[in-house]
């Protein structure tokens, strides 16, 4: 006997929340951490991880099926914020802004945040989807689009400047 495919059809929007709002409790705080690493912009990151979690739950019976749905959201939010970087630039120029302060933070928490904080964003957010987000590397280059390869090198020169900050403050 063939096993039923019980997964919705596209269109089917009967099914479009089914799962999901056990998946946003699972990962809407370890996507926003990811991308408050990554983005250096608690504020941001909060907008960037409520519209991908929105556009999440529109193509649920799409974004479910993936293999790595986290991974998903997560790249979605740093396009979003890309896009909202792009826009901000085009309206006004840059101008120095304190970072918004979030929760209280130990020394040891301020001195890993401000070492990531001097990666390059490209850097930042490889080691975030490896390490905040536990992605595996294939896991990673499909989230930021980009190859193993750019993984493991961008992950290699990342964790070699942290090693360099930590070495240099001890």
């Amino acid at each position: 006997m063939a096993a039923v495919d019980d997964r919705p059809l596209p269109g089917d929007t009967a099914h479009e929340g089914d799962g999901f709002e056990a998946f946003y409790r699972a990962n809407v705080d370890r996507v926003y951490r990811a991308l408050a690493v990554t983005l250096r912009r608690d504020e941001l990151a909060g907008e960037a991880t409520a519209e991908a979690m929105a556009r999440a739950y529109t193509r649920w019976s799409v974004v479910s099926r993936l293999d790595n749905p986290a991974g998903w959201v997560f790249r979605v939010g740093l396009n979003y914020a890309t896009s909202w970087w792009r826009k901000v630039r085009r309206e006004r120029p840059p101008a120095d802004e304190a970072a918004h302060p979030g929760p209280e933070l130990t020394e040891s928490a301020i001195f890993v945040r401000e070492a990531l904080a001097q990666l390059p964003t490209p850097q930042r957010a490889v080691i975030t989807c490896r390490i905040l987000l536990d992605l595996t590397t294939a896991e990673t280059a499909a989230a930021l689009s980009i190859s193993e390869g750019t993984v493991k090198s961008r992950l290699s020169r990342g964790l070699s400047s942290l090693r360099s900050a930590v070495d240099g403050k001890e």
